[in-house]
């Protein structure tokens, strides 16, 4: 597979394949392709369908095949950002926000990234359930506005506001925190969680979630201010 990564600040991934040669797709993740390439709809275990269940994708995804040499097939982003490809090989997995998956090759696993503290979890937003990205191959993630990196190095933490964690390495803690004081919480208007992430590994943090994008406009729309 080739692949190219164009315009900003709505990107497109086009894959070129070989004969014979297939990518995994959430369902309607598919902007554009050559009539040479096959779907088909694909579902898996009762235990990886419940998972998807929780994580809010759907039951479902598409497999997307090369009939010939030089197929195509293009992954547009659904929201202003970055699309990022991804090298996923053993001793290399990924952690990435739930929402960010597009597609990715046969040999790549996808399955539910828990956070462990049920009770921390509920209540503290996109942060808890997030997806895990391993195997063997190339994946292509969506990602929120602009993106800035930072390498952690062990023990070194960092505190971010639920939903701004965009992927991070699997060697990365991540753990949901109240804010710290009453005053804090109803006055300082950062919400009552914070996601705390410990070294060693990269973190990869978005500056415009699309429920911060939400809150943002939603005053200005008729009969929702």
């Amino acid at each position: 597979m080739q692949y190219e990564i164009k315009g900003q600040p709505f990107p497109v991934a086009i894959c070129t394949l070989s004969n014979g040669e297939t990518l995994i797709t959430e369902r309607g993740s598919m902007s554009w392709m050559s009539d040479s390439m096959k779907m088909e709809t694909v579902g898996g275990s009762v235990g990886k369908a419940l998972g998807r269940l929780v994580s809010g994708e759907a039951l479902f995804q598409n497999k997307y095949t090369a009939m010939r040499d030089g197929a195509f097939i293009a992954f547009a982003s659904s929201f202003p950002g970055e699309i990022r490809a991804l090298d996923i090989y053993p001793g290399r997995d990924m952690i990435v926000q739930k929402s960010a998956f597009l597609a990715c090759e046969t040999g790549v696993n996808l399955s539910i990234h828990f956070k462990k503290k049920l009770g921390a979890g509920l209540f503290g937003g996109e942060g808890f359930i997030m997806q895990k990205l391993s195997g063997s191959g190339t994946a292509f993630v969506e990602l929120d506005g602009s993106v800035i990196e930072y390498d952690l190095a062990a023990g070194e933490t960092m505190l971010l506001d639920t939903g701004y964690l965009a992927m991070m390495d699997s060697t990365v803690n991540m753990e949901i925190e109240m804010v710290s004081g009453v005053k804090n919480i109803f006055l300082g208007g950062e919400g009552l969680f914070n996601t705390k992430v410990t070294g060693p590994g990269r973190v990869w943090i978005q500056t415009m979630p699309i429920p911060t994008l939400a809150g943002a406009i939603s005053g200005f729309i008729p009969g929702k201010g």
